[in-house]
């Protein structure tokens, strides 16, 4: 199954948490912070959204940053995947 977002949707997917410190410490799935930084999977085709032209400024394979809280969860095919606004991705990562 494909995900497909409408207007300003973006489906993220988070990458994976530090397993080690940067003095090399390893840590525990339990110790591992969960990483704010999502990858851009697909993105919607924007155009008028509350009557306002949304321009989609992100692509599939950015790198963004985004509030922890935000989006929807949901789950294809075994892959936990993240449904956002692209208001609410609040910078891409270079």
């Amino acid at each position: 199954m494909n995900l497909k977002p409408l207007a300003d949707r973006v489906v993220v997917k988070q990458t994976k948490a530090e397993e080690k410190t940067k003095g090399g410490i390893i840590l525990t799935a339990a110790a591992q912070e969960k990483p704010e930084i999502y990858e851009v999977v697909v993105v919607g085709p924007g155009g008028l959204v509350d009557g306002k032209e949304v321009v989609m400024e992100v692509k599939a394979g950015d790198k963004v940053l985004m509030s922890k809280y935000s989006g929807t969860t949901v789950k294809v095919d075994g892959e936990e995947y993240t449904i956002v606004r692209q208001a609410d991705i609040l910078a891409v990562v270079e």
